[in-house]
């Protein structure tokens, strides 16, 4: 019994760990996943597989390293003070409405609509394309994150720019991805086969996929 048992403890240890060494584990609940990842210390796993990641072509990226580089200050500019100044000098809005509305209050529902993705997204929904993961096809979710919504997608087929099969569809980041590549700002898009999305949908989905 012993023996037979070593497979599925193997498998269950490999579960537990990729759990915990994900940051906005949804298994521990709502608001942790939602916002309360960000109110405690990271798990151990998180840290030792973060360590682990390759992101050698993010460091050699000039436009992210800027980013980087500048990254409070460019907050602070282009979240707070453009915002705020735009409707005060423009249209003689008050600074105080100027502030908390145009910056405060729509960067909480920015905040909190992406953090959706790791909450509601990996909670609420189908799972077309892979049932064994929390990840869901979410349309609210998609609608307010411009795209990110279609998580379960996404985690089945990583490596594809579209996060999606629908092409623009609640999906405005796809958009932007599209325009820059006609504009010449981006290239070499990787975007998964239609056969390969219908045999995955057919081999581990939950019978909800609809073509695109």
């Amino acid at each position: 019994m012993i023996s037979l048992s070593g497979p599925e403890t193997t498998g269950f240890t490999t579960s537990i760990q990729r759990q915990t060494a994900d940051p906005h584990n949804a298994v521990r609940g709502f608001f942790f996943a939602h916002i309360g990842w960000l109110l405690v210390r990271k798990h151990p796993d998180v840290i030792e597989k973060g360590r682990k990641l390759n992101v050698s072509d993010l460091l050699a990226d000039e436009v992210v390293q800027f980013q980087r580089k500048y990254y409070k200050q460019s907050v602070l500019l282009t979240c707070f003070l453009i915002p705020t100044f735009v409707p005060w000098y423009m249209w003689g809005e008050s600074l105080w409405v100027a502030y908390f509305i145009p910056a405060v209050l729509r960067y909480t529902l920015v905040l909190n609509a992406t953090w959706l993705v790791n909450s509601a997204a990996h909670m609420w929904g189908n799972r077309p394309y892979d049932n064994t993961i929390n990840p869901r096809e979410n349309k609210y979710v998609a609608f307010g994150a411009i795209g990110e919504g279609f998580h379960n997608y996404h985690h089945s087929f990583p490596y594809d720019y579209a996060t999606s099969e629908f092409g623009c569809k609640l999906n405005l980041t796809t958009c932007f991805i599209d325009l820059m590549c006609y504009l010449g700002l981006a290239t070499d898009r990787k975007k998964v086969s239609r056969e390969v999305i219908l045999a995955r949908a057919q081999r581990t989905g939950d019978g909800s996929h609809r073509s695109g």
